[in-house]
C-alpha cells in the first residue's frame, strides 16, 4: 500500500473491552486497561503508515448510563493515560486534540486537557483526536446553536442550501480536519453509535469480530487493505 491508497483520516470505535474481560472471567475494567495499550500501538501504526489523522471514540455521551463505578474508572483511566502519554506524544511530534462536550467534566479535568492540547498544538506529525463525552447529535446541535446565535446577533441571512451545509460544517468541532475516510469498529457490532454522524457521509466502514483488546497490527493492516480495495466514487458513476 502506498500513500495514495491509505486513508488520510481513520476513525475507530473501540468496542468489546467488557466482553473481552468477561470471557476471561475478569472485571470489565481489566478490558479497558488493556485497551489503552492497544490505542498506543495503533497510534504507532498510524505514525509508521504516515496517516494524517486518527480519531478514537473513547467515551460517548451515552456511556454515562453505565454503572457509576465503571464510569469513575474510565474517567480516571483517561486522566492517568493523558498525564502519562502526553509528553511521549509530544516527543514524537504528535498533535493531540480532544473533542466532545466538556461541560460535564470538572474544571481540573478540563485544564488537564487544555494543557495537553496546548503542549502539542504546533506538532506537525499525526493528529491524534480523542472523542470524549462526544455525540454526533450533540456536535450537530452545537453547530446549529452557534448559527442561531449568529442570526440573533447579526440578523438572519439568506443562504442557498449548499451554503447552509458549508456553514454547519464550519461550526462542527474540529471542522478543519478532513472527514474520516475509514471507520473501524471492533467486536462484531455493525452500527456507528452516534459517532461523527455528519462527517461520515462517505466514510468506508470496516467491521471486525475481534474485540478491541485483541486488535493487532495484522488486523489493522487488514482494515487498510480493505480500504485500499474500495472504489470511492462519492455518488458518481462507475
Amino acid at each position: 500500500m502506498d500513500t495514495e491508497t491509505l486513508p488520510r483520516h481513520i476513525a475507530i470505535i473501540m468496542d468489546g473491552n467488557g466482553r473481552w474481560a468477561k470471557n476471561r472471567h475478569l472485571p470489565r475494567i481489566a478490558g479497558h486497561k488493556v485497551g489503552v495499550d492497544v490505542v498506543r500501538d495503533v497510534v504507532k501504526q498510524c505514525m509508521r503508515r504516515k496517516v494524517k489523522v486518527l480519531t478514537v471514540f473513547a467515551f460517548s455521551s451515552e456511556n454515562w448510563k453505565r454503572p457509576p463505578s465503571e464510569v469513575t474508572y474510565l474517567m480516571g483511566l483517561f486522566r492517568s493515560a493523558l498525564s502519562r502519554e502526553v509528553s511521549k506524544l509530544h516527543e514524537q511530534n504528535v498533535r493531540l486534540s480532544v473533542t466532545g462536550d466538556r461541560t460535564a467534566l470538572d474544571r481540573r479535568f478540563c485544564e488537564q486537557i487544555e494543557a495537553a492540547e496546548a503542549l502539542t498544538r504546533q506538532n506537525t506529525g499525526l493528529h491524534f483526536v480523542v472523542a470524549f463525552n462526544y455525540s454526533g447529535r450533540w456536535d450537530i446541535a452545537q453547530a446549529v446553536a452557534r448559527l442561531m446565535k449568529e442570526a440573533s446577533e447579526q440578523g438572519p441571512a439568506r443562504y442557498e442550501t449548499s451554503e447552509i451545509f458549508g456553514r454547519i460544517q464550519q461550526c462542527l468541532h474540529l471542522s478543519d480536519l478532513p472527514e474520516p475516510d475509514l471507520l473501524i469498529r471492533t467486536s462484531g457490532e455493525k452500527r456507528i453509535s452516534n459517532f461523527f454522524l455528519w462527517q461520515m457521509a462517505y466514510t468506508e466502514f470496516y467491521f471486525t469480530d475481534v474485540f478491541w483488546p485483541d486488535f493487532t497490527a495484522e488486523e489493522f493492516d487488514r482494515a487498510l487493505a480493505f480500504y485500499a480495495g474500495r472504489d470511492r466514487r462519492y455518488g458518481g458513476a462507475q
